[in-house]
């Protein structure tokens, strides 16, 4: 049931755009559900979310976590890749995206939650936090290892996992959140 929702939701999202998108993948009765800003350049080539640089790194959390990715869900809050072209290369860089294009996929977002009803949902980084919360004045500097609920889902914000490539000193930040986020997953 829950698997044709969801393909009946993502039908939608080629009214929306003409370019190449990524959907969420896993369990569609995950306790667990994470969501990213949006796909990069691998995530689009391979048609999946998270399996780029930012990926490995998760999955390395994941380790921490003692989860494994066939036990969540995961999806992004923008569907297609944000980019600019570089102007000395002519190559396609990534680029957070614009509120146009949250505006464009948060009703498929929140249709995402609602079909998968997780237990816990976990934002990676400040475009998820304020779509989830749907409150553009919060920051993941701020809100990160803190629970918070939103309706009847548990919150859990995150560094987004490249977050630690760009910068070294939040791998201790993003392990003690890590310990926090286990205990909470323990609990539920």
């Amino acid at each position: 049931m829950k698997k044709e929702k969801l393909k009946k939701l993502y039908n939608k999202i080629t009214e929306l755009t003409k370019e190449p998108y990524i959907t969420g993948v896993g369990n569609v009765d995950a306790e667990i559900l994470l969501v990213g800003e949006a796909p990069g350049a691998k995530e689009i080539e391979l048609g999946k979310p998270f399996v780029g640089q930012a990926g490995k790194i998760l999955d390395g959390f994941l380790d921490i976590l003692e989860i494994q990715r066939e036990d969540l869900f995961i999806t992004n809050v923008v569907k297609t890749r944000p980019f600019r072209i570089n102007e000395k290369t002519g190559k396609k860089n990534n680029r957070p995206p614009t509120q146009n294009e949250i505006d464009a996929f948060f009703n498929i977002l929140y249709e995402e939650i609602n079909i998968i009803c997780p237990k816990i949902i976990i934002p990676l980084g400040n475009t998820p936090l304020r779509c989830i919360m749907n409150d553009n004045t919060l920051t993941i500097g701020n809100a990160h290892g803190k629970l918070s609920k939103k309706d009847n889902f548990l919150i859990f914000p995150l560094y987004h996992p490249a977050a630690t490539i760009h910068n070294q000193n939040l791998k201790g930040t993003y392990l003690v959140d890590l310990d926090k986020l286990k205990r909470v997953i323990s609990s539920i």
